[in-house]
């Protein structure tokens, strides 16, 4: 039998069977919820099951519906942190006010999205909370971009059925800053409790992290959210400093133009990219959290060496 790993805590999986081309399933099976062990023999693999697998199992007790992982299938995508894998989408919620906007670690995200080849949705939730109306430059900066922008208000349900059409046959994985109102939109597709639901602190306007594990929620058949911590640690260490240009989408047309082969885009004068933002095709303030994030993935590199 086949399943998909739903939640993970500790050395036990929740896993939903599933029926697969020219797989057999008993009758009955499909959709059923199992609680299963990992077999020891994986660790030894190296290859220790997470949230988003699909996997094969035995079945040991079906009245209690337990089961052992005997084997985790070729993964098409791998997240080290946090632990996911096979998700096709990564929905990137901003919150416009409270916490204010964190460009630079969307653009981290952004970044590491495009390394790892998957699709990437932009939310600006809480736009109801910003009178000055900044929330629009942003989405106009990522639009122009070619990202796909939604703007939510959560708690009143404003853009909730536009945001489910964008997850339809997608793994997606919600990521944002905690406070952001992941939990609060989760609860809105659902229409019902799936999280908890943080609170903004008052004093420091930052959010209280409130989801502890990583969980799985089926939307339909073909659909589902990853719900997971908030990435305040969110590395993408994983990206080498030389190549972070090519995994920001605009700036890949570009690089040609620049006068040396291997250029950094940081100190060169007769660079590609730099004319693109004097000539208005690339935004100044992104190349600027790019300059800030090579010099964070150059710092680290540094470390290593020594």
């Amino acid at each position: 039998m086949q399943g998909i790993i739903i939640e993970n805590i500790s050395n036990l999986y929740k896993i939903k069977a599933i029926k697969k081309e020219k797989l057999p399933i008993k009758p009955g099976t499909n959709g059923k919820i199992y609680e299963a062990t990992a077999r020891g023999r994986l660790k030894k693999e190296e290859m220790t099951p997470v949230v988003g697998d699909l996997v094969e199992l035995e079945i040991t007790d079906e009245e209690n519906r337990k089961a052992v992982i005997d084997k985790v299938l070729e993964r098409k995508v791998y997240v080290k942190r946090p632990k996911l894998a096979n998700i096709t989408q990564i929905v990137f919620v901003v919150s416009s006010k409270e916490p204010k906007p964190d460009l630079l670690m969307l653009d981290k995200q952004l970044a590491f999205a495009e390394y790892l080849g998957i699709k990437s949705l932009i939310v600006l939730n809480k736009t109801d909370l910003d009178d000055k109306k900044d929330f629009e430059n942003i989405r106009k900066i990522y639009q122009k971009i070619g990202y796909s922008v939604i703007e939510t208000e959560a708690k009143n349900q404003k853009g909730i059925e536009e945001l489910k059409q964008k997850l339809k046959n997608n793994i997606n994985a919600f990521s944002g800053n905690s406070g952001v109102g992941k939990s609060t939109l989760i609860n809105g597709i659902f229409q019902q409790d799936m999280t908890i639901e943080g609170e903004i602190s008052q004093r420091n306007k930052r959010g209280k992290n409130t989801t502890t594990s990583i969980k799985l929620y089926e939307i339909d058949e073909n659909t589902y959210i990853a719900d997971t911590p908030g990435f305040s640690t969110f590395s993408i260490e994983e990206i080498e400093s030389k190549d972070l240009a090519e995994f920001f989408i605009e700036f890949k047309s570009e690089i040609s133009e620049c006068e040396f082969v291997g250029c950094t885009h940081i100190k060169e004068e007769n660079c590609g990219i730099k004319k693109a933002i004097e000539n208005g095709k690339i935004a100044l303030e992104r190349y600027e959290r790019f300059c800030k994030i090579y010099q964070q993935l150059k710092e680290r590199e540094e470390k290593k060496r020594w």
